[in-house]
């Protein structure tokens, strides 16, 4: 008998259940959600970010999920092999699901990072998951309020010129405090910019 190749399968929408319970209303704990923030005595200007994710047809994608890894507003990230010591009160992690939000979003509650290193600009790690991937992508979220650190970065000075803004996250004040919104874009004229690790 000969063997065949098993089908390959898309990574969504079947993760909701699994990786962001809570937020889909299921009686079981995740290990991640989409509060970073563990203790409010944190340290650094406390952020919300929200986006949605788009479709090639420049439709919201109601089933995807985000995860972020970032510094906390020092520069330091939350993992034991960071040399300036671990933050335990912050996270550093966070899931969002877009599948329980009127608008398709996904939301952080966070804090804006510092560089991690020095001649980088204060940015975002994202892993997009959503149907249709074979694989899931990645991308960075930098600030746009953060123009002289964006100039200096080497990994922003990588991407074209006209493409760096599919990377910027834009701020904008409410009443409840800073917001920064970043949309992330599949396919199209606007596509986000996704890196190969």
């Amino acid at each position: 008998m000969r063997r065949r190749q098993t089908a390959s399968q898309t990574v969504g929408p079947f993760f909701a259940y699994g990786l962001t319970p809570e937020q889909y209303g299921y009686s079981f704990t995740g290990i991640a959600g989409p509060n970073l923030v563990l203790d409010e005595a944190e340290d650094g200007e406390r952020i919300r970010l929200q986006g949605q994710v788009f479709d090639g047809a420049s439709e919201p994608v109601a089933d995807a999920m985000i995860e972020i890894w970032q510094a906390d507003a020092q520069g330091r990230h939350a993992h034991p092999a960071d040399a300036r010591g671990s933050n335990a009160t912050f996270r550093g992690f966070g899931r969002s699901g877009t599948g329980r939000d009127p608008r398709a979003r996904f939301i952080f509650d966070t804090v804006k990072p510092g560089a991690s290193e020095a001649g980088t600009a204060p940015h975002i790690n994202v892993i997009v998951f959503m149907r249709g991937l074979l694989a899931h992508v990645y991308t960075r979220i930098y600030f746009e309020d953060e123009a002289a650190a964006n100039a200096l970065d080497p990994v922003l000075a990588s991407v074209p010129q006209e493409r760096r803004g599919t990377l910027l996250a834009r701020r904008r004040e409410t009443p409840a405090g800073a917001v920064y919104d970043f949309d992330i874009r599949m396919q199209g004229d606007r596509e986000t910019v996704f890196f190969d690790l």
